[in-house]
C-alpha cells in the first residue's frame, strides 16, 4: 500500500476544504457587509446574503474537472430548482400605515377637548347633534360619567371623536392618512373603519350606530348581562366553564341562560359575554377551571352573544335600508378577520359582529 500517495491526497483534500471553507466565509463576510451597508434598502433584487444560501450547495467555486475526488450533491446535469421571483411591489412599512378604531369602553369624561382646535370637529360634533336630537360634544366633556357609559349614547361618542382624531391626525401626520393601505376596528370601531374607508357616509354611519346602540340598549335592559375579560393557560378549561356557569344561570332562573367566548383577544385572553349569574359564577369559582384571573368589563350587556340577537335583527334591517359602498381602502371584518370584498359583502356580514 502506497501511504506517501495517500498521504499526499489526503493532504490535497483537506487544502481544498480549507479554500472552499475560505471562499464560503469570504462570501458570507461581503454578503454582511452588503447588508449592513447603507445601500441595502435599495437593493431590489432581494436579499445577497439569500441568493447566497441559494447558491451555496452549487459548489461551482470548485474546479471539478481538476479535482476528481470530488463529487456534486446532485446528479450531473441536474437545475436546482428555485421559486419564481415575486413580482409583486413590495411594500415599505415606513410609507405606509394601517388605522385602527377603539371600540365601546374607551369612553371617558372629556373625551374631545383636545380635538376642538383642528379644522371641521366642531362641525363635526355639530352635524352629530342635529342628527341624534342631543347635545353629543356637551355630553363627551361633561358628561355624567353614568350617562355616557351608557349603551345608546357611549356609542355615537367614540364613534364621532375617533373621526375627530383623524382630523388631527390629518394635520399632524398627513401622510399617515394618504398611505393608509388597509383599516379594522373593534366592535363599534368596525362601522367607524367603514366610515372612515367611504364605504357608509358620515350621517348614515351615525344613523346606523345611534339604532344599533339603542338596539343593543334594549337587549341589554330585557336580559340583564355583562363581560369579563378571562386571562388563562394552557391547563385551563375556558370552555368547560362556560358550560358549568350556563347550567348554574338556568337553575339559578336567568331570563336568558347564557355564557360564551365572545371575544378573541390572544391566545392566553378571552372574553366572555353572559348573563349575570353566569358571569357570578365565573368570577366565584374560576380559580377550580385553573383559570388565572377574571376581569368585570365596564359594559351593560352580553355583547355578541346570543342575548344580542334581537338587536342583531333590527341593525341587519336597517342596513338594509342604507346605502353602502365599496370601500376605498381593505377594511378587515370582526367575524372572520378578513377583508370585505365589496358593499353587498358588507351587507352580509356586518350584522354578525353585534
Amino acid at each position: 500500500m502506497d501511504f506517501k500517495n495517500i498521504f499526499s491526497a489526503m493532504l490535497r483534500k483537506t487544502i481544498t476544504c480549507r479554500s472552499i471553507s475560505q471562499i464560503t466565509n469570504r462570501k458570507i463576510s461581503l454578503s454582511c457587509a452588503h447588508l449592513c451597508s447603507k445601500d441595502c434598502d435599495s437593493d431590489k433584487k432581494g436579499s445577497p446574503l439569500k441568493k447566497l444560501l441559494e447558491d451555496s450547495a452549487s459548489f461551482q467555486d470548485v474546479p471539478v474537472s481538476k479535482q476528481q475526488w470530488v463529487t456534486l450533491p446532485y446528479p450531473e446535469g441536474t437545475k436546482i430548482q428555485r421559486p419564481e421571483e415575486d413580482t409583486r411591489p413590495k411594500v415599505d412599512p415606513r410609507d405606509t400605515s394601517i388605522i385602527l378604531f377603539p371600540g365601546q369602553g374607551t369612553q371617558y369624561v372629556g373625551m374631545a377637548k383636545g380635538l376642538l382646535k383642528f379644522p371641521i370637529v366642531k362641525d363635526l360634533f355639530e352635524l352629530a347633534n342635529y342628527i341624534l336630537k342631543y347635545d353629543l360634544l356637551k355630553l363627551c366633556l361633561q358628561g355624567p360619567k353614568d350617562k355616557l357609559d351608557e349603551t345608546r349614547y357611549c356609542q355615537p361618542a367614540v364613534l364621532v371623536t375617533s373621526l375627530a382624531a383623524i382630523e388631527r391626525l390629518k394635520e399632524e401626520r398627513p401622510n399617515a392618512i394618504e398611505n393608509c393601505v388597509a383599516t379594522a376596528g373593534f366592535s363599534l370601531g368596525e362601522l367607524t373603519a367603514l366610515i372612515f374607508a367611504g364605504a357608509i357616509e358620515f350621517e348614515r354611519g351615525l344613523r346606523l350606530v345611534q339604532i344599533r346602540a339603542e338596539a343593543m340598549q334594549l337587549a341589554s335592559e330585557t336580559h340583564k348581562g355583562g363581560m369579563v375579560t378571562v386571562i388563562y393557560g394552557p391547563e385551563s378549561k375556558l370552555r368547560y366553564a362556560c358550560l358549568k356557569a350556563k347550567e348554574w344561570a338556568l337553575d339559578k332562573g336567568d331570563s336568558f341562560p347564557e355564557c360564551k367566548i365572545a371575544n378573541y383577544l390572544s391566545p392566553n385572553c378571552k372574553v366572555v359575554a353572559g348573563s349575570e349569574s353566569a358571569l357570578d359564577f365565573l368570577e366565584r369559582n374560576y380559580k377550580e377551571f385553573n383559570i388565572r384571573r377574571v376581569i368585570r368589563l365596564p359594559v351593560s350587556g352580553a355583547f355578541h352573544s346570543e342575548i344580542m340577537r334581537p338587536a342583531m335583527e333590527t341593525f341587519r334591517k336597517a342596513l338594509n335600508k342604507t346605502q353602502i359602498n365599496d370601500p376605498a381602502v381593505s377594511v378587515y371584518s370582526n367575524v372572520d378577520g378578513k377583508k370585505y370584498r365589496d358593499a353587498e359583502h358588507i351587507r352580509k356580514q356586518l350584522p354578525q359582529q353585534v
